[in-house]
């Protein structure tokens, strides 16, 4: 318990102390609010648009959960499938590779001309395209750690090839599958919120940020990036914390 609040306390000891910072170098030399709005005025226009900013937050993360567990889902089934066939994971090594780098300004326009304009199809599988490539490396990063002499003695036993994965191969791997959601949890969000300045229904946070700079209002702009960060924030705690309890589990076990 210690060691969790020792953990937690250092961050927001250096987020409070920046924040302070920001706001005193904000008010001593003058910064107008279009440059770097301070603290306090983002915070302002935060609770005065709140209910908005959850409104939008609801719609990203909503767009960002569902890519996330298609990608995580995709990327753990695929690369079962490839570990168990040599040849196909040699095969998808550079589809992946490919994938990995494929920008999301060039897949947000291509999916909102094949989905249409009105619906949030090509916002979830850019987010699913995201998640699937650290989903994927991670799954068969784990699964190729077995020690061959488990290996070996599930064949002793004449142990079908289900059997290895369900009882061996598929337990050993769950860290880094784990590992893979909580990388992946980021990239979700953050691949939804920028598909959204390239198009689509005009309801989440990334039009929301763009509208409000549009007109000129920077402070509302950083309120819903604030939004945005809180939203990313969640994302990864949750998948941070389903880690932790694994490990705990793990280890009482």
């Amino acid at each position: 318990m210690a060691s969790t609040a020792r953990t937690l306390l250092a961050p927001l000891t250096l987020g409070v102390i920046a924040i302070a910072l920001w706001q005193a170098l904000v008010v001593a030399l003058a910064i107008e609010p279009f440059l770097v709005p301070s603290p306090s005025g983002i915070a302002g226009a935060f609770a005065d648009s709140f209910d908005r900013i959850v409104d939008a937050a609801g719609k990203t993360g909503l767009n960002a959960l569902i890519g996330l567990v298609l990608g995580a889902v995709t990327g753990i089934l695929v690369a079962i499938i490839a570990n168990a066939l040599r040849f196909l994971s040699q095969m998808l090594a550079p589809v992946v590779a490919a994938l990995a780098v494929i920008p999301i300004v060039a897949l947000a326009p291509v999916f909102y001309a094949m989905f249409g304009a009105a619906a949030n199809t090509g916002r979830q599988l850019v987010a699913a395209i995201a998640v699937f490539v650290p989903m994927y490396l991670n799954t068969m990063h784990g699964l190729r750690q077995v020690e061959p002499v488990h290996r070996d003695l599930m064949r002793s036993y004449a142990a079908t090839a289900e059997q290895t994965n369900r009882m061996v191969l598929i337990p050993g791997a769950v860290p880094y599958v784990l590992t893979g959601l909580k990388i992946g949890s980021s990239l979700a969000v953050i691949s939804a919120l920028i598909a959204e300045y390239f198009g689509g229904p005009a309801n989440g946070l990334g039009i929301a940020i763009t509208s409000a700079a549009a007109g000129s209002n920077y402070t509302a702009a950083w309120a819903y990036v604030l939004g945005a960060v809180l939203l990313g924030a969640l994302f990864y705690g949750v998948t941070a914390g389903i880690e932790a309890l694994s490990q705990r589990r793990r280890g009482g076990s």
